[in-house]
């Protein structure tokens, strides 16, 4: 199993992770029993697929994991917006690090996708 803590993709979304963990404490029961459950399953989701994408064994598998990450990633992306709209968040800046963290890991995501296409 090859080693994962060490990249910027999983320190940025086991932060997000972490982030998601906090500010879903300060939703409402209600947001917090749905919306919340969603954004922290994603994010733990977003994380265990991190690893995934590292541990496949060649490039075509690799490639593959990182773009169900990308989906992952889309589908954590709704969820955050709905959470907006329907104002979960206690505090702007709790909706506004989520966002700039999740748009960090599909960054990170798309760089490592296009590295690992050259590989095909």
């Amino acid at each position: 199993m090859a080693r994962y803590e060490h990249l910027p993709i999983y320190q940025a979304a086991l932060d997000l992770t972490v982030h998601f963990e906090k500010v879903v404490a300060g939703f409402s029961r209600y947001h917090k029993y749905t919306l919340g459950t969603e954004l922290r399953e994603g994010s733990r989701a977003v994380v265990q697929q991190v690893v995934r994408a590292n541990n496949a064994p060649g490039a075509v598998e690799r490639k593959a994991e990182l773009q169900v990450l990308r989906e992952r990633i889309e589908a954590l992306i709704l969820t955050l917006r709905v959470a907006k709209e329907v104002k979960a968040f206690k505090s702007f800046a709790g909706y506004l690090h989520a966002v700039e963290q999740v748009g960090s890991v599909a960054r990170q995501n798309e760089g490592w996708f296009k590295h690992t296409q050259g590989k095909v």
